[in-house]
């Protein structure tokens, strides 16, 4: 199996239901559509909620933790911090952060399936 190259944005929230999870998703997969989409080296958000309706990952995948860091140094980060608030705001339940310090990760391992003959 290839080794991922990628870098990771990995945000965690808590969310008190399904209804939340949705309303969650979809407020932040706008976000990353007018705030985060159109920079160098972005490759995608993928959005995970929990069976148990209690908890959201977002993963945001980019070719390079150097393109990552380009982005953190020249987006909007103001206004995109507003943006989420805003998103926050507007949820008819509760969401709250998870993650602490810097969310962002590298792939060091993977184990696929086993191919057998």
């Amino acid at each position: 199996m290839a080794t991922d190259s990628c870098f990771y944005s990995i945000i965690d929230y808590t969310v008190d239901g399904p209804e939340t999870q949705t309303e969650l998703v979809r407020a932040f997969a706008e976000i990353q559509e007018q705030w985060v989409n159109f920079h160098p080296g972005y490759l995608s958000a993928r959005f995970h909620v929990s069976t148990d309706g209690t908890r959201v990952y977002n993963i945001v995948r980019w070719e390079s933790e150097a393109d990552y860091r380009r982005f953190v140094e020249t987006s909007d980060t103001d206004g995109r911090m507003a943006a989420i608030e805003r998103a926050l705001a507007g949820l008819s339940g509760t969401a709250e952060p998870r993650m602490s310090g810097s969310p962002t990760y590298t792939v060091v391992r993977e184990v696929g399936p086993r191919v057998t003959e």
